[in-house]
């Protein structure tokens, strides 16, 4: 096991995403995961029902512990929910773990639509977290709340990318899951180069948790000294690997399976 992720984010009683698929994905990856988290979500396939947010000091003190005595090698942040709770994340970075790589997944909206980040939060998200993150992770729609650019095709992903990247991270992973077609394109991109990633589309309603469990898988790759692209590449093989498993669970957006790849990740790890 090599690689100490601390996933700061909220939980999914379903299981399929947040929490749940973070802690999956880090130990596929061969990862150790540590979690502090945001909040509490009564949640499944078919949508989010009830949302309720972890106390500040709590949050702080889940943060502490860990960085205290176990460390973190690459930090990853989902849902923080609202404003007073991504400037509270933001100073325990500072302060606990201002060289840790750390990937931003700007959790904003659930698969079903409820939203998982209050307005003004954007805003904090935008200004406090974005310049101090080595990945941003956004896909389509909250690249276009972050910065206004309407994407409807791949041109307009280059530009929101680039708007993105003037905001502060060292890369920006822009997914397009959310453009029609049959080729699903991501752009991996940094001030030195753009890196575009093309896969067949995956027809399937089995997608709850793909960006959850693509940040983490990242970070994990991340924490274990891989470089970037190398990280991001893996994690989007295993997502994909992951979609193709699906169980089929649940009558919604069902989940992922994120055991799949898990014996050759640890076997190839281990010989490496």
């Amino acid at each position: 096991m090599k690689g100490r992720v601390l996933i700061i984010a909220g939980s999914d009683s379903g299981g399929g995403a947040g929490i749940q698929a973070d802690i999956k994905a880090v130990t596929a990856m061969n990862g150790f995961a540590m979690t502090a988290i945001t909040a509490l979500t009564a949640q499944n396939s078919v949508g989010v029902h009830g949302v309720h947010m972890v106390p500040g000091a709590f949050i702080a003190q889940q943060i502490k512990v860990v960085l205290d005595d176990l460390g973190a090698d690459a930090i990853k942040i989902g849902m923080l929910g609202d404003a007073a709770t991504v400037a509270l994340v933001a100073d325990m970075l500072r302060e606990y773990a201002p060289k840790v790589k750390l990937v931003v997944d700007p959790v904003m909206v659930a698969k079903g639509g409820a939203s998982l980040l209050t307005n003004d939060a954007v805003a904090q998200l935008r200004r406090l977290l974005l310049p101090m993150a080595t990945l941003l992770t956004p896909n389509l729609p909250e690249a276009s709340l972050l910065t206004g650019i309407d994407i409807v095709n791949e041109a307009g992903m280059h530009r929101a990318a680039a708007a993105l990247l003037t905001m502060g991270p060292d890369a920006v992973l822009l997914k397009g899951g959310h453009l029609p077609g049959d080729e699903l394109i991501d752009l991996l991109v940094t001030d030195e180069a753009t890196v575009a990633f093309r896969s067949a589309r995956i027809h399937t309603a089995h997608t709850h948790g793909t960006g959850c469990t693509l940040a983490s898988a990242a970070a994990a790759g991340l924490a274990q000294g891989m470089a970037l692209v190398d990280a991001v590449s893996r994690a989007r093989a295993y997502v994909q690997a992951a979609i193709f498993a699906a169980p089929g669970f649940g009558a919604g957006h069902g989940p992922l399976n994120h055991a799949v790849t898990v014996d050759v990740i640890r076997v190839a790890a281990l010989r490496s």
